[in-house]
C-alpha cells in the first residue's frame, strides 16, 4: 500500500511551506529523510522495508527537491527540522523513529536535538553535519559526477548515469536538487557546533556507515557515534555513502536486530 499527498506545514519563523509526502505500509511509524540525491535515493528502501515488516514509512520531499517549490524563508538544516517536528504534530504521530542519510542523516540529528516526545528513536545513516578534524566531507561541488558515484558507492556499475543523457526535465530537477543542497547545508556541508550539540541526546541511536564510504569515512562515522552518549555504531561491510540504495536489505536487519536487543524503541 502507497501513496503520495502534500501538506501544508506551518513553521514557527518560517511560515507555511508545503511538503510532498510518499508513504509505504502500515504499522510502527518510520520517517525516512532522503540526502542530496533526493526521494528517489530512498523509496527503494521504503518500499522493501513496508513489504517485509509491519511498518509505516513516510518519506518527504525536502522542499526544492525534485520539482518542488521552496519557501525563501526555509533555507537551513535546522529549518527542515523544525519543519518535520511539526509535520509529526500535525500527523499526531507517537513512537517515531527517524531515519537519515547523508544530509538527512543531519536533518535527523536535529529533528532529535528538538527533543520532540514524538521521537523515540533516531537511525544515522553515513550523515553529514559534523565537523571531524583530519576528516573532512568531501567536496561535492567541485567533484565530477564519475566521482560522485566512485565515491557513493561500492559498486558504482549499477547506479552510474551520464546526466547528459536525461531528458531537460530531469536536468532541470537536478540542478534544482544541486543548488537545494548548497542552500540547506552550503558547501562544506557542516556545522561547527553541531558536535558538541549532540552531547546533550538521550535518545536510543543506531548510526550505520558503509565501510567504503568516500564521502565522509569511517572515522567520521565512529566520532558521529562517539559524540552522542546513546549511540552504538555499526560498520557495514561492501557499501558506500548509501546503503539503503546499495545493500537495502543490511540496513533493515541493522535496524531490526537492534530492535530486538538494546533498541526497542525502533520496532514492535
Amino acid at each position: 500500500m502507497s501513496s503520495t499527498a502534500t501538506r501544508t506545514v506551518p513553521v514557527d519563523r518560517i511560515g507555511p511551506a508545503e511538503v510532498t509526502i510518499a508513504e509505504y505500509g502500515s504499522g510502527q511509524p518510520f520517517l525516512l529523510l532522503h540526502g542530496g540525491a533526493g526521494p528517489a535515493s530512498v523509496t527503494g528502501f521504503a518500499e522493501l522495508f513496508a513489504a517485509t515488516h509491519d511498518v509505516r514509512v513516510l518519506v518527504p520531499t525536502h522542499p526544492g527537491f525534485g520539482g518542488t517549490p521552496r519557501p525563501e524563508a526555509l533555507g537551513s538544516i535546522p529549518g527542515l527540522a523544525a519543519l518535520y517536528t511539526t509535520l509529526l504534530d500535525q500527523l499526531d504521530l507517537q513512537d517515531v523513529t527517524v531515519i537519515g542519510n547523508s544530509i538527512g542523516g543531519w536533518i535527523t540529528a536535529e529533528i532529535a536535538l528538538l527533543k520532540s516526545p514524538r521521537v523515540s528513536g533516531i537511525v544515522l545513516i553515513d550523515a553529514v553535519g559534523i565537523e571531524v578534524p583530519g576528516h573532512p566531507v568531501a567536496d561535492f561541488f567541485s567533484l565530477t559526477m564519475e566521482q560522485v558515484f566512485q565515491r557513493s558507492f561500492h559498486n558504482p556499475e549499477p547506479f552510474r548515469i551520464d546526466p547528459a543523457t536525461l531528458p531537460p526535465a530531469a536536468q532541470a530537477i537536478a540542478a534544482g536538487n544541486r543548488a537545494a543542497i548548497s542552500v540547506y547545508a552550503g558547501t562544506a556541508m557542516t556545522d561547527p557546533t553541531l558536535l558538541g550539540r549532540l552531547g546533550s541526546l538521550e535518545i536510543p541511536t543506531l548510526v550505520l556507515w558503509g565501510r567504503s564510504d568516500g564521502i565522509v569515512d569511517v572515522d567520521y562515522g565512529r566520532a558521529y557515534a562517539a559524540a552522542i552518549p546513546m549511540a552504538r555504531f555499526q560498520l557495514l561491510p561492501e557499501t558506500g555513502h548509501s546503503p539503503q540504495q546499495e545493500t537495502p536489505d543490511q540496513v533493515i536487519h541493522a535496524i531490526w536486530d537492534s530492535a530486538d536487543t538494546d533498541f526497542s524503541a525502533f520496532a514492535r
